[in-house]
């Protein structure tokens, strides 16, 4: 498999199997980013900078960027988490970006369908505790739950086209077979087609010459 492909192209298609493998590799990422952000700071700096015990990426770490209402002045217990931000992240982003549009393109979808799926529920999510409380915005949070439910299902629960679609052929290489006519589906299912039959004649319709009656015997 072209791994560099599989990670990080937005063309082409992918199945269900190799989405949820993309899931197990971006959580590898995550864990040898912190694991290293750990080391370099155990070694290098030698307990002079506070280690946090969790590391967080992903979409919450780039709002938290984008938010003006989360800017202020670094402190030294923000250096690691800045610091695992800015290594872990894009890479992050960019795998999942890839491998959730080639799975889009499988079901054959725009990779703009991750802006219901994702972006909005994520948006809620962020902004939810900002918002004022009003029986209004229920219909709101509700929308942006059954967007991030029927992405999960979309993304990673429903088989794609079995046939070639506009963003390529099918990932597992199977090709629906092509309907057959009345006359091949009759011949299929019926034990004596008579027209296949040979029908076998004599050479010769009247008895041999010896069996012939001599006249005037």
């Amino acid at each position: 498999m072209d791994w560099t492909w599989y990670l990080f192209s937005f063309h082409g298609r992918i199945n269900r199997a190799k989405y949820w493998l993309a899931g197990l590799v971006m959580f590898g990422w995550m864990l040898l980013t912190a694991w290293i952000i750990y080391l370099c700071l155990r070694l290098v700096a030698d307990g002079s900078l506070p280690v946090p015990a969790s590391f967080h990426f992903g979409t919450e770490a780039i709002l938290a960027i984008l938010d003006p209402a989360t800017y202020h002045v670094p402190t030294r217990a923000d250096v690691v988490p800045i610091i695992g931000n800015v290594i872990g992240t894009p890479v992050l982003l960019w795998i999942f970006l890839a491998t959730s549009i080639k799975r889009l393109h499988d079901r054959d979808r725009s990779g703009w369908w991750l802006v219901p799926f994702v972006a909005v529920p994520a948006l809620y999510d962020h902004f939810a505790d900002r918002l004022p409380d009003s029986y209004l915005l229920i219909p709101v949070g509700l929308i942006a739950a059954i967007l991030c439910i029927w992405g999960f299902i979309e993304l990673g629960c429903l088989k794609g086209n079995s046939w070639p679609n506009r963003f390529g052929p099918n990932p597992l290489g199977k090709q629906p077979s092509g309907s057959r006519s009345a006359h091949a589906r009759l011949r299929a299912t019926t034990a004596w087609d008579q027209q296949s039959e040979i029908e076998i004649l004599p050479h010769i319709g009247s008895p041999p010459p010896a069996m012939h009656v001599k006249r005037g015997a």
